[in-house]
């Protein structure tokens, strides 16, 4: 990811020719209208879906390895990754492709699953696999994102049962594994976010059973990236999203409230923020997909760094980090849950 001027200015831009000229509109799920507020009960029993961190942690074993693409380390990540999956049953398609790079063609796998895939829109939820290439030391890329890599996997272990009992036509959540995220280089528009250029321009181009592109069947894309490190500080970064980051805030409010997770755990803030960071959700954004970034701000102090290992992780923060994740992944796909 890359904090950019440019980038701003181009967002700003884009957001005015959408206000002004009607030219891209994103139409929402129609759950949007169906929400209530979470009740204690709910709350209660999406805290207690994600308290047993049993998959966070052994995907954390597998993925916090050195995994520049184009690696053994990398494939077996890879490998980790959409087996773990599988054994879920869930779907797993790997959009693979090459790609040029400083350092010749090389191939990307980008991984996506769902437990249904008959939903006519998606919550997805999104993180990237590979690590940074560093020539005078080894970067295990802890929070960068072998932690939200780790995250999402346990949300679809612990969610699984809650999610096939509420399949519906209407939106499921998805899980996407961008690959390539890191420069090889220097950042730049070509040297960086292989696997999310790749694939969003696939899915604009690619039609789906009902005639819109696969790329408006995204309802909502959350991308998580630098999360692991103590007490970190997310904003909201686009307008048009500040209800669905408003859910989060609120979501987290009523589980401190309530006893579910720390008073501390105030990670989510209430305010917006101009700081633009380029990032897996640039080519989904710049095509008008309603995008929440969750991403620390300022960023950890390891990022980029040596530093950046197990012994930066804190396990409780990703505790309270997965029950928000829990109870706001209940509250927009408007999920029932066992009592």
């Amino acid at each position: 990811m890359f904090s950019n001027l440019n980038f701003y200015i181009f967002t700003i831009l884009f957001f005015i020719l959408i206000h002004k000229n009607g030219s891209v509109s994103w139409s929402r799920g129609p759950q949007e209208n169906e929400r209530i507020p979470l009740d204690f009960q709910t709350l209660r029993l999406s805290a207690e879906m994600a308290s047993d961190d049993t998959h966070f942690r052994e995907a954390l074993d597998h993925i916090l390895i050195p995994r520049v693409v184009g690696t053994a380390n990398h494939t077996a990540v890879f490998n980790y990754i959409t087996d773990k999956l599988q054994k879920l049953k869930w779907d797993v398609e790997v959009d693979t492709f090459m790609d040029r790079t400083p350092f010749g063609m090389k191939t990307f796998r980008n991984i996506i699953a769902t437990p249904n895939t008959q939903a006519a829109r998606y919550l997805d939820l999104a993180c990237h696999y590979d690590s940074k290439m560093y020539d005078n030391f080894v970067f295990y890329a802890a929070t960068d994102s072998a932690v939200p890599c780790a995250m999402l996997i346990q949300l679809a272990y612990s969610m699984d049962t809650a999610l096939r009992n509420n399949q519906n036509e209407d939106i499921a959540l998805r899980l996407i594994f961008f690959d390539g995220e890191e420069a090889f280089l220097s950042w730049s528009e070509r040297d960086s976010l292989y696997g999310a250029r790749h694939l969003a321009k696939k899915w604009a181009a690619t039609a789906s059973r009902d005639g819109t592109s696969m790329l408006r069947k995204i309802d909502l894309l959350v991308l998580l990236d630098l999360l692991g490190t103590p007490n970190p500080k997310f904003y909201n970064f686009f307008q048009n999203t500040l209800d669905e980051y408003s859910m989060i805030v609120n979501v987290q409010s009523q589980l401190v409230h309530r006893g579910l997770i720390g008073s501390n755990a105030r990670y989510f803030t209430k305010k917006s923020t101009s700081d633009q960071i380029d990032d897996d959700h640039v080519p989904f954004l710049r095509r008008g997909v309603p995008v929440l970034h969750i991403i620390p701000v300022p960023f950890p102090r390891i990022w980029h760094t040596e530093h950046d290992t197990y012994d930066a992780i804190d396990f409780p923060t990703v505790d309270n980090l997965l029950k928000i994740l829990t109870a706001f992944i209940v509250d927009y796909l408007v999920l029932a849950l066992d009592k």
